[in-house]
């Protein structure tokens, strides 16, 4: 929805397949979440009661998760940011990730399959920061077994203007 929050779960089933259209949209709303109707309508070439109900669609499927703004974390003061790496405890996924959606800063969870289980975004005002986080509230979840922290040093954000239309 506009203000970023994510409408109730549809029942579980199938989104619709996407048309050329359904796709054109999801791209000029990658590239600008802010487009309104009229223009979004006016460059599919579709009328805005359809644009409309489109979205809505696509909202209710699930396919829009959401809409957000791209966020410079360093001039947000939030200059340290690091990928975590988490061992968890097997069967443990659920729990944690809840446990880590809390965290002040986590930005990206992700399920992994390879040397570790999870993989986690962070960031944070400083080090300091940064190492409370670590040492206090990520080892003091029951279900983390072991981490590792890989320091940002230099990060570029290629966002949605950089990848080619679904």
């Amino acid at each position: 929805m506009a203000d970023g929050t994510e409408r109730a779960p549809a029942q579980e089933q199938p989104p619709r397949p996407l048309d050329a259209i359904d796709r054109d949209i999801l791209h000029i709303l990658q590239t600008d979440g802010r487009a309104s109707i009229r223009s979004v309508a006016e460059r599919v070439h579709v009328s805005r009661a359809n644009a409309y109900a489109r979205i809505n669609r696509l909202i209710d499927d699930r396919v829009i998760r959401g809409f957000s703004a791209r966020v410079d974390h360093e001039r947000a003061g939030q200059g340290a940011s690091a990928y975590i790496t988490l061992k968890i405890v097997q069967n443990s996924w659920r729990t944690v990730r809840e446990q880590l959606q809390e965290l002040p800063g986590a930005t990206h969870i992700a399920l992994v399959s390879g040397d570790f289980d999870v993989l986690l975004l962070v960031h944070a005002p400083d080090n300091r920061s940064l190492r409370e986080l670590v040492l206090t509230r990520l080892q003091s979840i029951p279900e983390v077994l072991s981490t590792r922290t890989l320091l940002v040093f230099e990060e570029t954000d290629l966002g949605p203007g950089s990848m080619p239309p679904l």
